[in-house]
């Protein structure tokens, strides 16, 4: 079996630019490149280090966002969790079957801090 668990920062439904200004995050869980499940999730406060460990407790493997700053990026690779940045605005599911197909189109990371 091969589950992974995508985190996917949205705002009214799509993807949030800025990862740490999103409403809920999105958990898609997969198994073998198909989508079995999703669930919302408000994050707590962001505060510099709190969104990383959270999401690593929730049992995220992968985020797919659109900007996330450096330190950000840092900690969920400390965490053991894999950052995919430049991502267009889409709904979480198109996202992760995009990514699992591997025809995901990233830009860059607009996020500046």
């Amino acid at each position: 079996m091969n589950k992974t668990i995508f985190a996917i920062p949205v705002v009214e439904g799509r993807l949030c630019a800025h990862f740490g200004h999103c409403e809920q995050f999105v958990l898609i869980e997969t198994e073998n490149g198909k989508i079995l499940g999703k669930t919302a999730h408000t994050p707590p406060p962001h505060e510099p280090g709190v969104l990383p460990k959270w999401l690593h407790e929730q049992g995220a493997h992968i985020i797919i966002a659109g900007g996330m700053g450096s330190r950000a990026q840092g900690l969920f690779h400390e965490n053991g969790v894999k950052v995919v940045t430049g991502a267009p605005v889409d709904s979480p599911e198109s996202l992760v079957n995009q990514y699992l197909s591997g025809s995901l189109i990233t830009g860059q990371n607009v996020c500046d801090h």
